[in-house]
């Protein structure tokens, strides 16, 4: 039996129907992205959220995209069309494309513990900040294929803010590397028990989370929207369906980040002593419980990032530039000096 699960596991066939999966869960998880957003934002600011569409409002997801399918799709005379109708799509195949190397649970069988993961590479860390970093290009041929100034305004302090902030996110990503002595995320998993990067690497976590947010666009970072100055900013010329896309592609990144920070600080499926030893004697919680472990750590994860954007307000341009400068690249490179003490001390 043994046998044959690790040759189905190693199957591109059953990694490629793992692929399709984690398509459709990814747009699950998306969509729970968003309802507990406006349900967490009218718990923050003490209004009534979505209740009126199914249970608790879980249906008002269903009645927007209707909403969104059904609205005129419309395309301004001077934009550039191709830059327009592709700027949607880059957005999301960047999410498609970090899906093929982020496992999103394991399994446990005789001891061994098999990662559920489209695409096992070495290099995979750096694959996903790569392919992460496409959603930056997206969100600029929307801009500059709108042919508007404001949009123009948001894709220009895009590129501010990823100048400032991929720095100190690659070097806290190869602190991290430097101390697993890999960049294949599922051996950093791996090392992560007992003790999590959180503990090791506090100053790393908390430089890669607020990188990671600005990444995402998400509050106090998402002046390339920044509806009180900018309109809209890049998403102004949008409507119907390529809004929805943009829209969507933003909370999937969200849903994906969280993950990602489950993964490299808090130890992904270990819970420390627990796993895999004590679920080898029983295969039914050897296939639930590492996968529940991850899918609960990044929901809390994602439920403080989703409260964080209700809790501050929206920074000014020059004061991302100098958080990102002045505050976090210091750290990051702080950080990077103490992993590299403690792995020569500690001689791995």
């Amino acid at each position: 039996m043994m046998v044959d699960f690790v040759e189905i596991y190693n199957n591109p066939w059953f990694r490629s129907l793992i692929g399709l999966v984690f398509v459709g869960l990814i747009f699950l998880f998306g969509m729970i992205a968003v309802w507990m957003e406006r349900k967490i934002a009218g718990d923050i600011q003490h209004r009534i959220g979505p209740n009126r569409v199914g249970k608790f409002g879980v249906l008002q997801l269903v009645a927007d995209a209707i909403k969104l399918f059904t609205k005129e799709d419309i395309i301004p005379i001077k934009a550039d069309r191709v830059l327009f109708v592709a700027a949607p799509m880059v957005m999301l195949g960047s999410v498609f494309l970090m899906l093929a190397a982020i496992p999103f649970g394991a399994v446990v069988i005789n001891d061994t513990v098999y990662p559920i993961v489209a695409a096992e590479m070495d290099i995979s860390l750096l694959y996903i900040q790569a392919m992460s970093s496409i959603s930056l290009v997206g969100i600029f041929m929307a801009a500059y294929g709108s042919n508007n100034k404001y949009s123009l305004i948001g894709a220009f302090r895009n590129f501010a803010r990823m100048v400032g902030y991929e720095v100190p996110l690659i070097i806290s990503v190869i602190s991290v590397a430097i101390m697993a002595n890999s960049l294949d995320i599922i051996e950093i998993v791996k090392i992560q028990d007992p003790i999590w990067y959180i503990v090791l690497q506090p100053i790393g976590f908390i430089v890669f989370f607020v990188a990671s947010m600005s990444e995402m666009g998400r509050l106090p970072f998402d002046q390339t929207e920044a509806e009180e100055e900018l309109v809209a900013g890049w998403v102004t010329e949008y409507s119907g369906m390529r809004f929805g896309l943009g829209f969507f592609a933003e909370y999937m990144h969200v849903v994906l980040g969280s993950f990602l920070i489950s993964l490299l600080f808090l130890g992904g499926w270990n819970i420390p002593g627990f796993i895999p030893g004590a679920l080898t004697a029983n295969p039914v919680l050897g296939f639930i419980v590492p996968t529940a472990v991850l899918l609960g750590k990044a929901a809390v994860v994602m439920i403080f990032i989703l409260m964080f954007r209700w809790a501050v307000p929206r920074f000014r341009i020059d004061q991302v530039v100098d958080l990102s400068w002045k505050k976090l690249f210091p750290l990051s490179v702080l950080n990077l000096v103490w992993v590299i003490a403690f792995t020569l001390y500690m001689g791995v």
